[in-house]
């Protein structure tokens, strides 16, 4: 019986984990070699108030069945929480109002409601409902999405919806980020309805070229999204090697020798870099330089969220709904975004009240940071508190103070699906492709949701898996690299 092929997959996240899951479910050996001193990359819980509470991702989009099936094959499914009662807002002409509804991503399919939310002035409603006269706006390439959206809706729509709701999934900005890539519900719309409002209408109502899913939109896990990490750290413990960085790649004559900070090598039939591009960019260059440099064209946004518990009476009145959202440049305003956690996900509130007798506290996440703005890495921790306390007391009248702060700095946290990010994606895939048994897979590549970084992560495990189907020797390339420690292909 031939020997079981190993992989060494680079990066220890939810995306290098579940790539390791599921390639030795294709029956393939796998090393997990991490840089941090734990596993989970930018899925992270720590005690707030003494109750656990996500530092990173606190959702996943239910209505992709990545996820949600993960949760399931790891035994997690009595722990399948979803968010209670309420909705969210957004801080729009001086007041926080209600998000509409009947939108998708923030673009409207239903002027009504639109109209009735207050979020964009009477002229900002005339001119979103033109959409509905206007002729056909041809999409025939990628575009920015505040091209489109601007061109059928206008800038309120824009600057007022779908740009917070761009920030608080990619801490983006809507004139640079890509219809196609960040907006891959929309897209299809653009190009075969005259009338955006009319196809988001029909996407809602589970028609047309891009019909949404019905049920719960988010989901979480009691304890916190960061516990999908510890199920799958688990089932690959010995495997794991945390606090150690992969030095370089080296061509073999078949396969990869990965070389370790450590001085430990580890040769391999194949290299999975489930890292950021930085990261693979770096181990590339000797081996597929092109690729390297289509990695280094991938930018990122830093990012920080500010954790605190607060009393409930320090409110004028106890905050409803399950948080709010802030448009840019709104008033002066540093955060971007802010989550009433306890309210969002009942399970948390219930701990809080068990974990804190007699006290009536609440958890409140504020989201800092959006791509270019500086805002994240030229403030101290102390200084993002200040400034997220400063805005809720502006928001919700806020007059007291946290009982306990938490600052998360995710710097080059997020990346940004720019224009053209689809077909850069692609020529990178394409490169590594002749270069049998290397893959890459993540955040960077087919969307920074969890859902996304799941299906992008199986999606490389059952190449790789096919790869070693059809060449026992799947990392013997095209070329007689022979040991070259960097190879010499383009």
């Amino acid at each position: 019986m031939p020997e079981a092929p190993h992989v060494v997959v680079v990066g220890g996240g939810v995306s290098g984990l579940t790539a390791a899951h599921r390639l030795r479910g294709h029956g393939a050996t796998v090393t997990v070699v991490e840089t941090a001193k734990r596993p989970g990359g930018k899925l992270l819980a720590s005690p707030i108030a003494g109750v656990p509470v996500d530092a990173g991702a606190e959702a996943v989009l239910a209505r992709r069945p990545e996820a949600i099936s993960l949760f399931s094959e790891l035994g997690l499914d009595d722990r399948v929480v979803h968010p209670g009662p309420g909705s969210p807002s957004v801080y729009s002409r001086g007041k926080l109002r209600s998000l509409p509804k009947g939108q998708l991503m923030g673009v409207p399919g239903d002027m009504v409601a639109l109209a009735r939310s207050g979020v964009l002035s009477w002229s900002g409603n005339v001119r979103a409902g033109l959409d509905l006269l206007l002729p056909r706006t041809p999409v025939r390439d990628d575009v920015p999405v505040a091209g489109y959206v601007g061109a059928r809706m206008g800038s309120q729509v824009v600057d007022r919806l779908v740009e917070p709701l761009l920030g608080g999934v990619y801490a983006g900005r809507a004139d640079r980020l890509s219809l196609d890539s960040a907006l891959p519900q929309i897209a299809p719309l653009a190009r075969q309805d005259r009338s955006l409002v009319r196809g988001v209408r029909a996407a809602l109502n589970k028609r047309g070229p891009a019909p949404v899913n019905p049920g719960p939109v988010f989901a979480s896990l009691r304890g916190g999204v960061a516990t999908l990490i510890d199920a799958l750290a688990e089932r690959c413990a010995e495997q794991l090697r945390t606090k150690t960085r992969v030095r370089l790649l080296q061509r073999l004559p078949k396969g990869w020798r990965v070389h370790l900070d450590t001085v430990e090598q580890l040769d391999c039939d194949a290299v999975l870099l489930a890292c950021p591009a930085p990261e693979a960019a770096r181990l590339l260059d000797g081996h597929v330089p092109k690729a390297a440099r289509e990695l280094r064209g991938i930018e990122y946004a830093d990012t920080a969220l500010v954790t605190m518990a607060l009393p409930v009476s320090a409110f004028p009145e106890p905050p409803t709904g399950t948080g709010f959202l802030v448009p840019k440049g709104e008033e002066g305003l540093t955060i971007k975004a802010a989550t009433f956690s306890s309210n969002k996900w009942p399970w948390l509130a219930e701990e809080l009240a068990t974990a804190n007798p007699g006290e009536d506290l609440m958890v409140l996440r504020c989201s800092i940071g959006r791509f270019g703005d500086g805002d994240v890495s030229e403030r101290t921790d102390e200084e993002l508190v200040e400034s997220s306390l400063t805005d809720l007391t502006r928001v919700t009248g806020l007059t007291g103070s946290p009982v306990q702060t938490r600052v998360t700095r995710w710097d080059g946290g997020l990346p940004q699906y720019m224009v053209g990010h689809a077909s850069r994606i692609d020529r990178i895939r394409n490169l590594l492709e002749p270069h049998r048994g290397l893959g890459v897979c993540g955040a960077a590549y087919g969307g920074v949701g969890v859902p996304a970084c799941i299906a992008d992560a199986g999606r490389e495990a059952e190449r790789l898996s096919a790869v070693f189907v059809n060449d026992s020797h799947a990392g013997s390339g095209n070329d007689a690299a022979g040991t070259n420690q960097q190879g010499a292909n383009p």
